[in-house]
């Protein structure tokens, strides 16, 4: 009797789902090569993460250059923290609403590792995503540059460092937290689970992840700037390519990959409990 109510109320769940799970993405997928689909998202990363960099570059420049420069220069005042977050969130929000139907709209490595960890996204695709925005990064920044040759070297290039007064243990950790906001959110944002009973989600999954770059960027600029993003991150300072600003270029690329593996784990296995229903599945199936 116990077994006949068991498989009752397993029937009845399974009725009661109304969201379908994909299938996890191959690790090794050939057939992407011959897609053009692949190339054409490859392409919508490559320039969406350039204009991000262009942007927020010229943003951080601006603002320095209106608080540090000549008295015209700050009279007129900058954009402050606030303003640089504000940039960032806003063109993250920009380009994931622009670019999401082609590319999934990753335009960081962060993401798109994380991505794959959660088995969204082949190794292949992985690959060529990262390559393409560690190249959209560089050229992007190179543009920024081009535009404010007089201010780019004098204000930093917009490039990452760790701050004065912070400790390389501080800025690792502060990297590797905002990272997990980014990433976490990014999953939560589109979990096909969510998707289903709010039919609103997958439209507005642009403005929390914006806002999630925002929210982090107003708690770690004063002490690394805000990397979670090691295309940003390395795009500028492949630009600006200074001494001091390769000295911790490592915490930009350690800290992102921990907290975006930290959130797909935390995510998919404890969340979504992958791990235990796929347990439960061979059990059931054994």
């Amino acid at each position: 009797m116990g077994k006949d109510v068991e498989e009752v109320g397993e029937q009845r769940e399974m009725r009661g789902k109304d969201y379908e799970d994909p299938p996890p993405a191959p690790l090794i997928d050939p057939v992407e090569l011959t897609k053009w689909s692949l190339y054409r998202a490859v392409i919508a990363e490559f320039i969406a993460t350039l204009l991000f960099l262009y942007v927020t570059v010229l943003t951080i420049i601006g603002n320095s250059s209106q608080t540090s420069g000549t008295a015209a220069d700050a009279a007129c005042g900058g954009v402050g923290v606030l303003g640089i977050a504000w940039a960032f969130g806003g063109m993250i929000f920009i380009l994931v609403y622009c670019t999401a139907g082609i590319s999934g709209g990753h335009i960081n490595p962060a993401v798109t590792f994380g991505l794959f960890l959660g088995r969204k996204v082949s190794l292949i695709r992985a690959v060529l995503y990262i390559l393409a925005q560690m190249a959209g990064a560089i050229c992007g920044a190179g543009l920024a540059k081009a535009f404010q040759k007089s201010y780019y070297d004098r204000y930093g290039g917009g490039a990452n460092f760790v701050q004065d007064g912070y400790s390389t243990g501080t800025a690792l950790g502060a990297e590797i937290i905002g990272t997990f906001v980014l990433v976490y959110t990014v999953f939560s944002a589109t979990d096909p689970k969510r998707s289903a009973r709010d039919s609103h989600v997958p439209v507005l999954a642009p403005l929390p992840i914006g806002f999630a770059v925002f929210m982090v960027h107003l708690a770690t600029i004063p002490v690394t700037g805000t990397g979670i993003n090691p295309a940003r991150s390395f795009g500028a300072a492949v630009i600006y390519n200074k001494d001091k600003i390769w000295d911790d270029h490592w915490i930009f690329w350690v800290g992102p990959a921990i907290g975006a593996a930290v959130a797909a784990i935390y995510h998919q296995h404890i969340l979504r409990a992958t791990a235990i229903k796929a347990l439960g599945s061979f059990r059931s199936n054994a």
